[in-house]
């Protein structure tokens, strides 16, 4: 009789070590070989790889871009005059603003058009604080890093530091691209 206790003994610490020590046994081996990773990602922009410093590369393009007292820089661009896809793109960008609520002063918007003049007054009256430029080489460059597996037509952040960092296609809901800027302005311990 002692010996069946002493084996059900055993079976108990067994089961109660297996219960304390089986998740951190499972989490390791889950860890060291990579199994049940999450695939997907929260952001829904492209990050730019490698991030692009424009106060290095284009010290004057720079400059223009402080235009505006906002640290982050929403950037499209527009190389054919602002038809239809430009106008939309320009209010999409409002919007994105606007959804920041108290943070929205921490956005710039931007406006980098061809040598062609846009119609400012309209833009103007429709998009107040917009800042509207046009400089051959930032549109180059802006090209040039743009995510090859994603049309042009989107839209490009700039952070406070002046790092092209993410682009964002223009099919985008800009409620799916204010949640990006939001994390990212909550994580952001510059501007």
């Amino acid at each position: 009789m002692a010996q069946q206790l002493n084996s059900g003994g055993r079976l108990q610490i067994g089961i109660i070590a297996l219960v304390f020590f089986g998740p951190i046994i499972f989490a390791t081996w889950m860890y060291a070989t990579g199994q049940l990773r999450p695939v997907g990602s929260t952001n829904h922009g492209s990050l730019l790889d490698p991030v692009i410093n424009l106060a290095e590369s284009l010290p004057e393009s720079s400059r223009m871009l402080g235009a505006t007292d906002a640290a982050w820089k929403l950037l499209y661009v527009s190389e054919a005059g602002c038809d239809v896809p430009c106008h939309e793109a320009l209010v999409r960008m409002r919007q994105i603003r606007l959804m920041l609520g108290n943070d929205m002063d921490r956005l710039g918007r931007i406006f980098l058009h061809d040598e062609s003049l846009p119609d400012k007054v309209n833009l103007l009256e429709q998009h107040r604080g917009l800042i509207t430029i046009s400089d051959k080489g930032l549109g180059k460059l802006l090209e040039e890093n743009r995510p090859k597996d994603l049309p042009p037509g989107g839209i490009y952040l700039v952070d406070p530091l002046d790092n092209l960092i993410m682009y964002f296609s223009p099919a985008i809901i800009p409620g799916d691209m204010a949640d990006d800027l939001k994390h990212l302005l909550e994580l952001s311990r510059i501007g």
